[in-house]
């Protein structure tokens, strides 16, 4: 028997949707493409249920998810796991380019989370999750629209927790370090430790089935960040210049 019977996922061309679909949720894998989703739907097409939004468009998203709460039956998993990442230089920073990251990563998925949220609290019953990332803990150079997205869905989930836990709704927060991704794919600099799609969402699932409230993966490079972010912060800054 599946731990969830309905669970929305955003940002679903990742191998997540696909770990639960597998494992008998009935999964409404949300993405801006339909023609990704429906080659996703094409590997679980039983259980995957393309369900095209644009979560940049925070409004929107936040009423399209409510409304499905409210006419599927009860969501009872919702993970905000679509995200962007943008590397700028000083002389590159720009508004337009800063605002995309923050409408995805901090409006976009407080909305998707908000939106599940009230029929989760009269359900008494759901789990909210939040996909950020061990960058939300450490400052680095031409980074720093993503860096702060990723601290600010931390903390909010933080905070999160301790309103929703005493209606019986579990919150997560999963701090991956460098996955296989169209983001990542970009990346011109080393990526330690990078994992397989496949790989991080088992380790995600996992976690997530087993109600964990913080993970961060894989060990080794969250560890370092551990290590890291325990140094003086003149320290920090000089290792952070000297890496990137």
């Amino acid at each position: 028997m599946a731990t969830y019977e309905r669970a929305l996922i955003t940002g679903a061309s990742s191998g997540l949707a696909l770990w639960f679909a597998k494992r008998g949720t009935t999964v409404y894998a949300a993405a801006r493409r339909a023609d990704q989703l429906e080659s996703l739907k094409a590997l679980a097409p039983e259980k995957i249920i393309p369900f095209v939004l644009d979560v940049a468009d925070a409004d929107a998203a936040h009423d399209a998810v409510k409304q499905l709460d409210e006419t599927c039956g009860g969501l009872d998993l919702v993970v905000a796991n679509a995200g962007v990442g943008d590397e700028m230089k000083a002389e590159q920073l720009e508004w337009k380019r800063v605002r995309k990251v923050l409408d995805v990563n901090v409006m976009g998925a407080t909305a998707t989370l908000v939106g599940a949220l009230p029929g989760m609290v009269k359900r008494k019953k759901g789990h909210l999750v939040g996909i950020s990332s061990l960058a939300a803990f450490l400052a680095l150079p031409r980074f720093g629209a993503y860096n702060a997205s990723k601290t600010y869905l931390t903390a909010w989930l933080e905070n999160l927790r301790l309103d929703v836990e005493q209606h019986g709704v579990n919150v997560t927060a999963i701090h991956p370090g460098f996955v296989k991704s169209e983001m990542t794919a970009k990346n011109t600099f080393s990526m330690p430790f990078l994992l397989e799609t496949d790989d991080a969402a088992a380790l995600m699932g996992r976690a997530i089935e087993g109600k964990r409230s913080f993970f961060s993966y894989p060990w080794p490079t969250a560890f370092v960040v551990w290590l890291a972010t325990s140094l003086p912060r003149p320290l920090q800054r000089f290792i952070a210049r000297r890496a990137t």
